[in-house]
């Protein structure tokens, strides 16, 4: 029978994707059958699986970890914010209905049936599941309808290991004030915990993980130093997008409000002569920019205001005018062009916006939903690229008739007249390593021999030999039932 075990952690952000990722590569080392499974995950940051679906990038970097390629049953819940109240609803990979929060915990227990679907077919012929949890069980209030922490734990019948988070102050504190507010029956699930992101040597906080074992009665699994080459690896959470500081080629990527989509920046960080700097709202955009780069958006429109708003159109300009180039991803592409017309309502009220004007051509947003693994070229230099669509809409006008992209016959992409400012719709080029090279090297930068996805492989097998030095991962795997 196939074993599980779920990770929960102490609060938002304590690494829970990070360490289902190295577990798993470390149990695939031993030779294990493993697979990943988040219940409900919430982020903009989605991937494309193999199946026609969509799921939370950790999930398909997880799903690398254990040599698996991503499916939607990995994810069968993904939530994409599209304003502050509400969000996009995707169920086992396609849309399922647009909900306010309110509206959504209501629905929740609908959903409890296609997420234990997801997980049992998921587990077939597998030795073992590894579940994430999402935010922290110790949230009470929501405990009732839960899929994502001990809701889905009752409904599977999981054992779960709690992780907190040293790095931002308060760890005793997160892990027995869980355990002091979960109910009887939940307390019982969580079997052992782990303390992530200690800075310095573990060892000195010997004497706290055994007052937090002596608390809660729960099994110390470990301290966990800071794992350094954590940047290296794929992000989802947007509050992990940070500027990386490498050489003298500047990459300017303002935060949109609902960027989405911005695993197109990982392969540039990655880069040594690259710098890639995150531009904050309040913040101009840099005037010794080499590119600008417009990420994605979860909302076009209301990240095209929010642009403006921050007089970055204005920025974008003077850029423009000195001779920088600019390359707009998906929603930045769509942002780049002269108008977005929206005559469904999809982003809000019906209607036409003016675009910023770089690129001759017009976005019309419409309710299907692209999503698509694509295998493209680039025109110029004839480099194979591989990447994913994801969008809404389809972009038009004479500015695509200098496309610099293909995909089969299809001309993809649209250019200013001097080639300086390009927009398409296609995430992911930048994982060629070929055709990064050439990009970059065209517009003055160095660029290394680094392969990308050979650093990813690396930087997982380091990440598990990580945890099998400080973490009892024999342990942890014994919990499985």
């Amino acid at each position: 029978m196939t074993k599980a075990i779920m990770i929960q952690g102490a609060g938002s952000n304590v690494g829970k994707s990070l360490l289902v990722a190295g577990i798993a590569r470390a149990a695939v080392k031993r030779g294990l059958n493993v697979a990943p499974f988040k219940p409900q995950n919430m982020s903009n940051n989605a991937a494309v699986t193999v199946d026609g679906g969509e799921i939370g990038r950790a999930q398909a970097l997880q799903a690398r970890a254990c040599g698996l390629d991503p499916i939607v049953d990995m994810n069968p819940v993904l939530l994409k914010p599209e304003t502050d109240t509400g969000a996009q609803v995707i169920v086992q990979g396609k849309r399922f209905a647009t909900m306010k929060a309110r509206d959504y915990g209501k629905a929740k227990a609908e959903l409890m049936p296609r997420v234990l679907e997801s997980f049992h077919r998921l587990g077939k012929g597998r030795d073992l599941v590894l579940v994430e949890g999402a935010g922290s069980p110790a949230e009470v209030n929501l405990r009732k309808g839960d899929i994502a922490n001990m809701g889905f734990a009752e409904a599977a019948d999981l054992p779960v290991v709690l992780a907190g988070d040293i790095d931002r102050g308060g760890v005793i504190a997160q892990l027995v004030g869980t355990h002091a507010v979960l109910p009887d029956e939940d307390r019982a699930r969580i079997k052992a915990f782990l303390v992530n992101k200690f800075r310095g040597d573990p060892t000195l906080f010997a004497d706290g993980a055994a007052e937090i074992a002596r608390l809660t009665g729960w099994h110390d699994l470990g301290t966990l130093p800071w794992f350094a080459d954590a940047w290296r690896l794929p992000a989802e959470d947007v509050m992990d997008i940070a500027t990386r500081k490498g050489g003298a080629f500047k990459i300017a990527v303002p935060r949109l409000n609902r960027i989405a989509n911005f695993d197109d920046l990982d392969p540039l960080v990655n880069e040594p002569d690259v710098t890639v700097e995150i531009i904050e709202p309040g913040r101009p955009l840099p005037g010794d920019a080499d590119l600008v780069l417009i990420p994605g958006s979860k909302s076009t429109i209301a990240d095209l205001a929010d642009f403006r708003a921050q007089g970055w159109d204005i920025d974008l300009t003077a850029h423009i005018r000195r001779g920088g180039h600019v390359l707009g991803i998906c929603g930045g592409y769509q942002m780049l062009g002269t108008e977005i017309i929206d005559a469904d309502g999809i982003e809000g009220p019906a209607g036409r916006v003016a675009g910023l004007g770089h690129l001759d051509v017009v976005t019309h947003l419409e309710p299907r939903k692209t999503l698509a693994l694509t295998q493209a070229t680039h025109l110029p230099s004839g480099q194979s690229v591989e990447g994913y669509e994801i969008h809404l809409g389809r972009t038009e006008g004479p500015g695509c008739d200098a496309a610099w992209l293909s995909v089969g016959d299809r001309p993809e992409g649209a250019s200013s007249a001097d080639g300086r400012i390009q927009g398409c719709y296609l995430h992911g080029l930048f994982a060629a390593d070929g055709f990064r090279r050439q990009f970059l090297n065209g517009l003055g930068a160095q660029t290394s021999d680094v392969s990308f996805d050979a650093q990813i492989e690396i930087s997982l097998d380091a990440l598990a030999d990580h945890l099998e030095t400080h973490l009892d991962i024999d342990a942890l795997l014994d919990l499985a039932r």
